[in-house]
């Protein structure tokens, strides 16, 4: 009689970490699928030359582009709990390696351009595995990091828009290794939220950690091919 309170809670505990574990290994189970659509699309964006409303002003461009992928977000967080989000969720990336394209493009023109993709592959792929590593092992607690993040993107987006006008190189690179630093700072965060049960649904988890990867991969294939690009004689 005396053991049950406690074979309750330790119950309880197994419970709760069984949960944690099962929505950690959907997330990255569903973040490895999410990366199949992302690479027929920027494939198809690559092979067909997609750009967004190439017509318009890059205002224009980055508007319809902030629409649709929030449009994409607004679906996925509505349909989480079900199969159709995942549905969306699949679309959206697809969408995003449609958007990917353009970037490639600019890159393969380059001699070494599939060294500087594969890369850029790479060392996101290190990071994940650093940042997941640390989220998983670490005991020290990195929620607090999430306002100070969430200001970082802010401040990135202001900086990008105003680059619409000013055209300047070195606000441009100081966009790219300081979204790099946030993001890196995000798969930390959004991982641990997971490890720790702050975060229970897959379908979200799976959605935040493919943007951190995203714009790590982007920002730093964006430095590589400027530093590292080598132009075809």
């Amino acid at each position: 009689m005396n053991d049950y309170p406690y074979n309750v809670a330790r119950g309880g505990a197994v419970g709760s970490a069984a949960v944690r574990n099962r929505v950690l290994r959907n997330t990255y189970w569903l973040l490895a699928l999410s990366m199949v659509p992302t690479v027929i699309g920027a494939w198809l964006g690559v092979v067909s030359g997609f750009s967004l409303f190439a017509a318009t002003s890059p205002m224009m461009s980055m508007l319809a582009f902030l629409a649709i992928a929030f449009g994409f977000m607004f679906a996925i967080e509505r349909t989480k709990q079900s199969s159709l989000g995942v549905v969306f969720l699949l679309g959206f990336t697809f969408f995003m390696g449609l958007m990917l394209s353009r970037l490639l493009t600019m890159i393969l023109h380059f001699s070494n351009g599939p060294s500087l993709i594969m890369m850029a592959f790479g060392g996101t792929a290190v990071i994940f595995a650093a940042m997941a590593s640390i989220a998983t092992v670490s005991k020290r607690d990195f929620s607090g990091l999430g306002q100070w993040l969430f200001m970082g993107v802010i401040v990135i987006l202001l900086a990008s828009v105003a680059n619409i006008f000013l055209h300047l190189p070195a606000l441009m690179l100081t966009v790219s290794v300081l979204a790099i630093v946030i993001f890196s700072g995000f798969m930390l965060f959004d991982v641990q939220r997971v490890v720790n049960g702050g975060e229970t649904n897959y379908i979200t988890a799976t959605l935040a950690i493919y943007l951190d990867l995203y714009n790590v991969f982007v920002n730093l294939l964006s430095l590589l091919g400027i530093f590292g690009g080598n132009n075809r004689n």
